[in-house]
């Protein structure tokens, strides 16, 4: 398993755009459906700092992500000068979980 944290944050002003782009990213997840990836995002109090957790059952399912047309806009847009602190990852090891992931 291969598991991602990103954490950064957004200029005031952009976390809504940032998070219909994320939106769009998890529709394109949703109809791909695909079993070995697991997405999600977070948003924190301060309203400006996300948070991303993607867990892949393979690394190289990870690919199928950046491919996404809707995750490259994505990045492109946080890249054009809407962050405030740039993203931090972190690779995680899974120590215990009290559900199935895969």
């Amino acid at each position: 398993m291969h598991i991602v944290k990103v954490t950064y944050t957004v200029k005031a002003g952009y976390a809504a755009k940032n998070q219909e782009n994320i939106s769009k990213v998890m529709s394109d997840l949703r109809k791909i459906n695909h079993p070995g990836i697991r997405y999600s995002t977070y948003l924190g109090e301060d309203g400006n700092t996300f948070m991303h957790l993607a867990l892949f059952e393979q690394k190289d399912f990870q690919q199928i992500l950046f491919d996404l047309e809707t995750f490259k806009s994505f990045q492109q847009e946080l890249k054009n000068g809407n962050l405030e602190v740039p993203p931090k990852t972190e690779i995680m090891t899974l120590v215990d979980s009290c559900f199935d992931i895969f």
